[in-house]
């Protein structure tokens, strides 16, 4: 459970294709029957309401909770005096055997740089920060850290399912 979920920060500059690693790695992990939450990292304030609809006017006259309700989704906006850690997010995802982040360029303890020879050739994370890497830039590669192209979401899925997952939730050998 969350005090034991295991959590999977991909990082990297802007650009970098961090959103698409993500959303392959997820969609690759809920095949093979994990049970997947995620949390992007912001650091404006955000509205994931649409502006004018109703829950939006309810948070707008001072609601410190604003929730919105339906047959499929359930969704909590609450403000906060500060900005929540790791352990916290993944006690919020609740059920779940990982939690996988984008964004949080300083937090986490197993982090996944994303790097993309066209945007940059410099990592934005020490070697001995990371996991793993994924990038096209064969001369990024790092002694002891394991690395994967940008298309082998596969190879990812491998790395972290035998990592973190396979004890945790039961999935291995």
């Amino acid at each position: 459970m969350s005090a034991t979920t295991p959590i999977v920060s991909i990082v990297g500059k802007s650009d970098s294709g961090k959103t698409t690693v993500v959303e392959r790695l997820v969609r690759e992990l809920v095949s093979r029957g994990y049970r997947v939450a995620t949390c992007k990292h912001h650091v404006h304030e955000i509205d994931i309401d649409v502006p004018g609809k109703d829950s939006w006017r309810h948070a707008r006259a001072g609601a410190q909770v604003t929730m919105i309700s339906s047959p499929t989704q359930f969704a909590v906006v609450r403000k906060v005096e500060r900005e929540r850690t790791m352990e916290e997010i993944a006690e919020a995802a609740g059920d779940v055997d990982l939690l996988v982040t984008e964004g949080f360029k300083r937090a986490g303890a197993v982090r996944v740089e994303v790097s993309r020879r066209a945007r940059s050739t410099e990592l934005i994370s020490a070697p001995d920060e990371l996991a793993a890497l994924v990038t096209d830039n064969d001369e990024l590669r790092i002694d002891g850290v394991p690395a994967f192209g940008l298309d082998d979401t596969e190879s990812l899925a491998d790395f972290v399912e035998r990592a973190y997952l396979a004890k945790e939730a039961g999935h291995g050998d």
